[in-house]
């Protein structure tokens, strides 16, 4: 669990290269480059762009690491939910 929150974090900090929030270039890369494989639609654009402003509760055009943290917690809770319907089908 340790490794797994330090690397949430670690994470978020390289791809705001040290500043406060992530603008929409260093949003799209850390999408593209580290959800592919949970996340639907990370070859678009459009869709990656509408995903950050659904993030942005501040309107300031970044998301901050406690937005990132919201997407963060709705992958988990969705990936947890997908795992357990498969196990429920399964038996």
């Amino acid at each position: 669990m340790e490794s797994a929150i330090k690397t949430v974090v670690t994470t978020f900090l390289s791809s705001s290269k040290g500043k406060e929030g992530l603008d929409s270039k260093s949003f799209q890369k850390l999408v593209q480059k580290q959800l592919g494989s949970v996340m639907e639609d990370t070859n678009s654009s459009s869709a990656i762009k509408e995903m950050q402003l659904g993030l942005d509760e501040n309107n300031d055009g970044k998301v901050s690491f406690k937005e990132y943290l919201s997407m963060i917690g709705y992958l988990a809770n969705s990936l947890s939910q997908s795992k357990t319907e498969s196990k429920a089908n399964a038996s």
